[in-house]
């Protein structure tokens, strides 16, 4: 029997809406929603193959714990629920009974802020560990938006959107929407919008050192080297300060000392280090401060460098000088059914309580910077990691120099996983405890309805039955807290535990019902349940600030004292030579991180691993398109095929994220196949950001054939 449900998809930030043909609970067609109020039927390829992965046949369906025989080999052994919770719960006890708290490290994935059970009780089973040691994908993209939101504004996913539908000048450094359908930008059907803004006379500038898709759409394009966006966010800010083209709101503190520390930093200075000319730096601040509604937009490509805190920096005074902060056209505020930042639902952040045992790093909003989770590994002493759990997560291909990583995972005394797959990081766990998929399970956005370029909100009960004994992320969750907890020979007091029982206790759908209750915009339960394609609350609204902002005296500081003392490192910053060569990641629409390589729908096709580099680059060092090469860094060597492009700046070369699968112990067979090499082989977690963030992006390397 044929019928059609809707559905949602929330592989990645765009949360875009889904009519699923089903016959007999199998998913036969997957097509965009032209109903729902803000993906208006659009869909990706991801989002085609959402059914894929729920029958993927390397997908975990039950727990299965590691097995060693003697000879050494490895093989997964499936085991029942209680006997995989426990076991779980006994490693993760015993290390902290053996050599405290702190002897566990968490790590969460990008896809656990993708699911409703994960923030509603993933976060939630995490703060009953205690553990300092937590990590998460924060650190390796976008934790300086983050600090800069909760520095300037005082929380940390305060986080003004792009009002894309009604600008007239779009600024894009270092993001590539029509990839990814925005990144803390929740814009589904971007190529759309895009066509739409330039319809009414709008225009796009990105700044970018490749020729991205979102670049070959732009009204103008302009090279940029990696790591010197700083210099040119600064001098565009210098420029609009020396021009009396400012015009900031009254409620702003620290705009003087912000200036003041910037007025060295010169277009001709930008050109010096970037390579953008200095008089097009000029012309486009003026266009910028005169354009009837303009925002500026920075994303991964400016967020993973050296200097993402000063870039994101740059970019909310650009804004906010030129008064386009809370300005329809503008960076906007949303008014999500479900304000989880008004509401206090997520926290405001905090930075600097505590610091990583080896190097010293501070936290932010209570996690460590994922480049010092080797050294904690690998160093002995008090406070060592001793046992891992990883849920959603792959470190080993998303995070800096993950060949050690992975060495020092394998030493660990225990290590557990909430995932779906073996993977490059699960391989190494003793036991592994999958949930169910995006399709089993009910959901509602917390996240990315704060982020959206228009107020929509959605309910989506799940779309096929669990398979039978599967248990849901927040179930999960829920049993491995209470079993550990209660194996703790130090256990929280009595009225802590009873309060962390009750969080987990309720499901996710009644937790949406009742926060839904508790906001101010009338839209219940019933409502979206009645309107499974969503509820329409209209676009963004302008003259929400300053009664908004997060902080006490509901004022923006301008100048926080991090970032200025930032400048100097910045200005005495090692700059590349003209001969040398810099490495940038890349994303593709056909990818998700390091997961959906195993989907032959998303991985057929022409190939798409290789190293992209300029013909110029290439000629010099007498390599031939096509090649064999050694891409060597400070921390290790990889060999892939080099491909000559065009769309390369000079100096500059590029390898996409999240590939290089097929270590032994993995059961991804379909991603084993797909070629490729780990960009953060090549990555070096010394090289980090004032935030923590890890410098992935204008990484030295060098190329040479094999």
């Amino acid at each position: 029997m044929q019928t059609t449900k809707i559905g949602v998809c929330n592989l990645c930030e765009a949360i875009c809406g889904l009519r699923i043909t089903l016959e007999d609970g199998v998913v036969t067609g997957v097509r965009g929603n032209p109903d729902d109020p803000l993906s208006r039927g659009h869909i990706c390829p991801k989002g085609v193959s959402i059914g894929d992965v729920h029958a993927d046949p390397d997908r975990l369906r039950r727990p299965v714990r590691r097995v060693t025989d003697e000879s050494g080999a490895t093989r997964w052994e499936e085991i029942g629920w209680d006997e995989a919770l426990d076991l779980a719960a006994d490693g993760l006890a015993a290390a902290i009974n053996r050599h405290g708290r702190d002897a566990v490290g968490i790590y969460l994935g990008n896809p656990n802020v993708h699911s409703l059970g994960s923030l509603t009780h993933g976060t939630a089973m995490v703060r009953t560990f205690r553990t300092r040691n937590k990590f998460s994908a924060t650190s390796v993209d976008q934790l300086p938006h983050q600090l800069v939101a909760h520095l300037m504004y005082g929380h940390q996913l305060f986080l003004p959107v792009p009002d894309i539908d009604r600008t007239s000048y779009f600024l894009v450094l270092g993001a590539n929407p029509m990839a990814s359908n925005g990144s803390l930008m929740t814009v589904p059907d971007f190529p759309t919008r895009l066509r739409e803004l330039k319809a009414r006379g709008g225009r796009m500038v990105v700044l970018d050192p490749r020729r991205t898709e979102t670049a070959k759409a732009a009204s103008e394009h302009h090279f940029v080297r990696p790591g010197t966006d700083a210099f040119v966010l600064l001098a565009l800010v210098q420029v609009l300060a020396e021009e009396g083209l400012t015009r900031p709101p009254s409620y702003v503190d620290g705009l003087d000392e912000a200036l003041a520390a910037v007025a060295d930093f010169t277009p001709e200075r930008a050109e010096a280090a970037s390579g953008v000319p200095a008089g097009e730096i000029r012309r486009i601040a003026r266009e910028f401060a005169a354009a009837d509604g303009a925002v500026a937009y920075g994303r991964v490509g400016v967020s993973t460098h050296a200097f993402g805190t000063v870039c994101q920096w740059a970019v909310q005074l650009l804004n906010l000088l030129t008064g386009n902060l809370d300005r329809v056209g503008g960076a906007m505020l949303t008014s999500p059914a479900i304000d989880a930042v008004g509401t206090g639902l997520i926290g405001r952040g905090h930075h600097d309580v505590w610091r990583s045992r080896v190097r010293g790093l501070p936290e932010f909003a209570g996690e460590l910077p994922v480049a010092v989770l080797r050294e904690e590994i690998e160093t002995p002493g008090e406070g060592q990691v001793r046992a891992l759990l990883t849920l959603a997560g792959n470190p080993v291909l998303s995070t800096p120099d993950g060949a050690r990583l992975d060495r020092a995972i394998g030493g660990l005394d225990f290590m557990a996983a909430v995932d779906i797959y073996v993977n490059e990081t699960t391989r190494h766990a003793d036991v592994i405890l999958p949930p169910t998929t995006a399709l089993e399970r009910d959901h509602y956005d917390l996240v990315f309805h704060l982020l959206a370029v228009r107020n929509t909100a959605r309910f989506t009960p799940a779309v096929v039955a669990p398979e039978p004994g599967a248990l849901h992320d927040w179930q999960i969750y829920r049993e491995l807290a209470r079993r550990t907890t209660k194996r703790l020979t130090a256990r929280p007091g009595l009225r802590k535990r009873l309060t962390q029982r009750a969080r987990l206790a309720l499901s996710p759908t009644l937790l949406i019902a009742l926060l839904l209750r508790r906001g101010s915009s009338g839209v219940t339960m019933r409502q979206l349940r009645a309107n499974p394609s969503g509820v329409d609350l209209g676009p963004l609204r302008a003259g929400q600030l300053p009664e908004r902002l997060p902080h006490r005296d509901h004022r923006i500081q301008a100048a926080p004292p991090l970032v200025l003392d930032d400048l100097d490192r910045l200005r005495t910053s090692r700059l590349t030579g003209p001969d040398e060569l810099v490495l940038i990641g890349r994303r593709h629409q056909r990818d998700c991180n390091s997961w959906m390589h195993n989907t032959e729908r998303l991985t057929r096709g022409r190939p798409r691993h290789q190293l992209l580099m300029n013909p110029a680059d290439l000629a010099d060092r007498g390599l031939a398109d096509g090649a064999l090469v050694a891409v060597s860094s400070s921390v290790g060597t990889v060999r892939v095929e080099v491909q000559a492009s065009d769309d390369l700046m000079p100096g500059v070369v590029s390898l996409p994220h999240g590939y290089g699968h097929g270590l032994a112990g993995t059961r991804m067979s379909r991603a084993a196949q797909v070629p490729g090499v780990s960009i953060n082989d090549l990555t070096d977690p010394a090289l980090l950001d004032v935030s923590g963030n890890a410098a992935l992006t204008g990484v030295p390397v060098t190329v040479t054939g094999i």
